[in-house]
């Protein structure tokens, strides 16, 4: 004979994975310390800034 389940119980319990491995992503995404981000944008800044720093400066167009 097969084994009774409750359909509303299996309903939550894997809404609660779902939600559970939702979370885990948010918290692999979202879940970074403040000094983390502000180093993160330190070096972009810089890497900027030297990206920046190598463009060829052109004087301005003179129609001739």
């Amino acid at each position: 004979m097969a084994e009774i389940i409750n359909l509303r119980q299996v309903r939550k319990a894997r809404a609660r994975a779902e939600a559970e491995a939702k979370a885990e992503e948010n918290r692999i995404a979202f879940g970074r310390p403040k000094k983390a981000k502000t180093l993160q944008q330190r070096r972009k800044a810089l890497e900027t800034e030297r990206h920046e720093g190598h463009r060829l400066e052109r004087g301005p167009k003179t129609d001739a």
